[in-house]
């Protein structure tokens, strides 16, 4: 059968797979994940954690004889690399635009077998992007967002979440800066930038930290800033709209889609 060519024993080095294949109700394939796995929650308890992101135990790995390995960008190089010179497949994704995590979501479900499945819920989370622009079209005016992907430097919106931000109502504050893959590339020169942009929303999502509301809104010179004068200060948490698949199409533009109604209803 055909089904006998499909990967057997996956290895996810990061979270956006793991909850897709799980999603997909083939989570029996997957022998190792991230140890950064928070979605969905029982993989922690059901799977070996194997990497963090910039590492992976790669003796650890080949001992779970995978014949799949999944990656995220150009950050996972080396540890491709590693395992590729040991006679690993791996197939690495770069995913950076919404767009992109669609393709990526489809191609995953097609190495496993559930293409027509994977197709439906996609269509699913295209309908549900769809609709959430629909209503924030009659928004009398979009907020403008300044998201956080790091406080020390100051780093802004990766693609995906700038498209999102659009997609919920908002608009971005540094779309310029968006289309940069890499986090270097988007470091804001100074807080007196931001200032300078008056976000009317601020939103920090940061990897490995809690953003604080209530630190942003202390920050010396900020006190003018409409997001901090109306304290629309907030967190979406990094597992929910800082990993490119379905945790982003799905929970992240939701929180920001109800930040930006309830911004919209007083505000506008």
């Amino acid at each position: 059968m055909l089904t006998s060519f499909l990967p057997q024993r996956i290895v996810c080095l990061t979270e956006e797979t793991t909850e897709w294949l799980y999603m997909l109700g083939e989570e029996a394939r997957i022998v190792g994940i991230s140890g950064y796995t928070v979605r969905p929650r029982r993989a922690r308890d059901e799977k070996p954690k194997v990497s963090a992101f910039l590492s992976a135990k790669i003796d650890k790995i080949l001992a779970l004889k995978p014949d799949c390995v999944f990656g995220f960008s150009d950050l996972q190089a080396d540890i491709a690399a590693l395992l590729i010179r040991a006679g690993v497949q791996v197939t690495v994704f770069n995913q950076r635009s919404v767009d992109e995590i669609f393709s990526m979501l489809y191609q995953v479900a097609a190495m496993v077998g559930q293409a027509e499945q994977g197709l439906q819920r996609l269509q699913h989370m295209r309908s549900q992007l769809d609709a959430i622009q629909a209503t924030a079209a009659a928004f009398k005016r979009r907020p403008k967002v300044y998201f956080e992907e790091w406080d020390e430097p100051h780093i802004s919106a990766i693609r995906w979440v700038s498209e999102l931000i659009g997609v919920a109502g908002g608009d971005d504050c540094f779309p310029e800066l968006a289309r940069m893959p890499m986090g270097k590339d988007r470091i804001i020169a100074s807080g007196q930038a931001i200032i300078e942009r008056a976000p009317d929303i601020i939103i920090g999502s940061l990897c490995g930290k809690k953003f604080r509301p209530e630190n942003a809104m202390a920050r010396v010179g900020w006190q003018d800033v409409p997001a901090v004068r109306h304290q629309q200060v907030f967190e979406i948490k990094s597992a929910d709209i800082l990993q490119p698949g379905p945790a982003a199409l799905t929970d992240g533009v939701t929180q920001l889609h109800h930040i930006f109604q309830r911004w919209a209803a007083t505000y506008a």
